[in-house]
């Protein structure tokens, strides 16, 4: 058998709060490495503080990639995201330095790492007819269209996922094929590096549930609020019609402050919805880790030493 000569990356992933970036950046300084976020949320600009997107600090330490991206009132998608990385990592390997991917978007993760189906692109007019039709009728009757057109995707799209439900409507207006179909067929071809896979996940969920709630009390005092006072301000947020469909206004944590700065609920219930969304994430987080069968666990706490070690037998160290 020829021994594998593709170059090599580190993928961290895990569910939100579980110390995936505080890894990442030890690796990177360790090993030489240079850090591309797998994040939906980091790459809208604005979106800081309650998205945990590394600091100035942080950035001048290791290099990293794919940060501040679109404007929050834009749209970026997974297939954008997937040339976007795919070109930052070979730039790193160019540089003779070690692409370690990090972040918890199970989507983006699968874009990059197993590429996606030949669908076609956006198409701005198609887009802005599903958005007239989603203001007259509802996103909760565009779903039920889905339904009779596409079984399989309005099975696994919710109602309130308007990003990825409008895309099944346009790929459907565009080509009359339903969504499921393009994506049963083959990929545009996985990223042709040696990728060693880590999962950081607590064993223990209540730990996870600990960390969460702290990291959230901890973006409340350096200023979450004010972040999205500000975001409130910007005239394209202003105008929109319904700015929670937007991308980046359903991160987690910012639909909840948008609803609390808008008069609904008090400080304790906006904190409590925004902890349970949390978590509610980060299930959903694990659950399609599950689906990683060539991944490799690690509690980031009680196994740090097996961790560092796997890393180090990986690069050859």
């Amino acid at each position: 058998m020829s021994e594998d000569r593709r170059p090599l990356a580190i993928a961290v992933m895990g569910p939100t709060a579980s110390g995936k970036t505080a890894f990442a950046i030890e690796l990177a300084e360790r090993h030489g490495g240079e850090i591309v976020s797998v994040d939906s949320a980091l790459v809208y600009r604005g979106l800081d503080i309650g998205a945990a997107k590394p600091d100035a600090g942080l950035r001048s330490r290791v290099p990293h990639h794919l940060l501040d991206l679109r404007d929050p009132w834009r749209t970026y998608s997974a297939a954008e995201f997937a040339a976007d990385a795919r070109a930052a990592v070979a730039a790193i390997v160019q540089r003779g330095c070690l692409p370690i991917l990090a972040g918890g978007t199970g989507l983006y993760f699968r874009a990059l790492l197993q590429g996606l189906s030949s669908m076609p692109q956006a198409d701005p007019g198609v887009r802005a007819e599903i958005m007239a039709d989603a203001q007259a009728r509802g996103w909760a009757a565009l779903h039920k269209d889905l339904a009779r057109i596409d079984p399989v995707a309005a099975a696994r799209i919710l109602a309130t996922d308007t990003q990825r439900l409008q895309r099944a409507l346009e790929v459907f207006r565009l080509t009359g094929r339903p969504i499921s179909d393009w994506q049963r067929q083959p990929s545009s071809g996985r990223l042709p590096l040696r990728v060693l896979k880590l999962i950081l996940s607590p064993d223990d969920r209540t730990v996870l549930h600990a960390r969460i709630e702290q990291r959230f009390d901890t973006m409340l005092a350096a200023g979450f609020l004010d972040e999205v006072r500000r975001l409130r301000t910007l005239p394209e947020l202003r105008q929109a019609v319904r700015p929670l469909d937007l991308p980046a206004l359903r991160a987690v944590g910012y639909r909840q402050a948008w609803e609390y700065l808008d008069g609904q609920g008090d400080a304790r219930a906006f904190r409590d919805k925004s902890v349970f969304a949390t978590r509610q994430l980060a299930k959903r987080q694990i659950t399609w880790l599950r689906s990683e069968l060539d991944a490799r666990w690690f509690d980031p706490e009680r196994s740090k030493a097996e961790l560092v070690t796997a890393v180090g037998l990986f690069l050859g160290n």
